[in-house]
């Protein structure tokens, strides 16, 4: 018997067997077994890595996955966001774990669980946490799970890279607040609330009906208070992210969007929870995506803009980055395109795509991936007159505070 299958008919297992369930039961993957030795911190880095090097870089919602076309990896969100079969073993390739290093990662949340599709959320959800669990005992050289603030910056000393169990969706729990308990315990340290559409808890951000959060919804974010997990309201709908931001007792975040005021999407963010969500402590990151600007085909510059705008409502200690994408790059745009227009095509038939989503636009900043992505981040905005400890702050210092506020040193 799987043993997803024996929690499924045992119910809400008590919390330490359910632990050691997660923890060892899951036996490591073949594919990760034959994995080669990867680059960790005696690896050469490229020269330009000397920029920024002293810099903790957060990403406060990406990935460590090749991204290109048959190449397979975890913590994929454009693929996690889509329509899944079935449950297929990680692995981790040595070009996604060498540029990862090279990009001066220092941290990043990692979506892992159920998004959307015809599974089972809490099943799902479980088994792949024992994947994640199996592909970090595989990598300890390379990857450090993240528990604490003090992870993020064990991570950065010791030249891993931090990995942050995040879920962007709640679905998983069900009609029981009490799952949220397990899940701390497995290590998950981010919760989003909604996806795109409805959910029991609340609405995503393209639900026409934009309830706010729901009697669960409610309780579900005071378990997340209680157990000291990030209540994330990026895809959230608006009434949604502002009850959340007023319900919560500790600061909540958004932790991959844009601003509304400077391209009117539902996946952007107005400035009213933008306010609400700095006033009480919490972090904003801005992410990499076509739904910067009306065109869809978003720039380096158009990044800037929103972090500007950011800056500008929240204040300097409530921005940063989550760019909803890896590190490694996609190598041949012109063969991407049909990759991309499938997987646009079968977001729409799930009914879990957002406005802006077009096969011709890009789901990342053409001019702002790969390696150097954030040291060119930074060098813009040292451009925009933005002073170096400020731009600290927006790769990864404020997530780092926010971090401590919420789950302690």
């Amino acid at each position: 018997m799987l043993w997803s299958e024996a929690i499924r008919r045992r119910g809400l297992i008590d919390r330490r067997d359910f632990i050691s369930l997660a923890a060892g039961a899951v036996a490591m993957p073949a594919a990760l077994a034959t994995q080669p030795s990867m680059p960790g911190r005696g690896a050469p880095r490229p020269a330009a890595a000397a920029a920024w090097s002293d810099a903790i870089i957060v990403n406060a919602l990406g990935g460590l996955e090749n991204p290109n076309p048959n190449s397979a990896g975890p913590g994929d969100s454009a693929a996690q966001n889509q329509p899944v079969q079935g449950f297929e073993a990680l692995s981790l390739d040595e070009r996604t774990v060498y540029e990862a290093h090279a990009s001066g990662l220092t941290a990043v949340n990692v979506t892992m669980g159920y998004v959307a599709g015809n599974m089972d959320p809490f099943e799902y959800t479980v088994a792949e946490i024992g994947q994640w669990e199996a592909l970090l005992r595989a990598n300890p050289k390379d990857l450090l799970k993240v528990y604490t603030a003090a992870d993020i910056l064990r991570a950065k000393a010791e030249g891993r890279i931090g990995v942050i169990y995040g879920f962007q969706n709640a679905a998983m729990v069900g009609t029981r607040p009490e799952r949220v308990d397990l899940f701390s315990d497995l290590g998950v340290r981010v919760i989003q609330l909604t996806y795109n559409p409805a959910n029991a808890l609340g609405d995503g951000s393209m639900a026409p009906e934009n309830r706010g959060l729901t009697a669960l919804g409610r309780a579900v974010v005071e378990r997340l208070n209680a157990n000291r997990l990030m209540v994330d309201l990026s895809h959230s709908g608006e009434r949604t992210c502002l009850d959340a931001a007023r319900s919560s007792k500790q600061p909540i975040s958004i932790n991959h969007t844009g601003c509304r005021a400077l391209n009117d999407v539902p996946r952007n963010k107005t400035d009213e929870e933008l306010r609400l969500v700095s006033a009480n402590g919490g972090f904003v990151g801005i992410y990499f995506m076509p739904f910067l600007t009306a065109s869809g085909h978003a720039t380096a510059e158009d990044v800037v803009a929103h972090i500007d705008h950011a800056v500008n409502v929240c204040g300097e200690d409530h921005v940063g980055i989550g760019t909803d994408g890896s590190v490694t790059s996609i190598d041949d745009l012109e063969a991407y395109k049909s990759h991309l227009a499938k997987e646009i095509a079968a977001r729409r038939a799930a009914g879990i795509s957002a406005v802006g989503e077009r096969p011709d636009t890009f789901p990342f900043v053409v001019d702002l991936r790969g390696v150097n992505q954030f040291r060119e981040l930074a060098g813009r905005l040292q451009k925009r007159g933005y002073t170096t400890g400020r731009i600290e702050k927006i790769l990864g210092r404020n997530f780092l505070r926010f971090a401590n506020d919420v789950w302690g040193a």
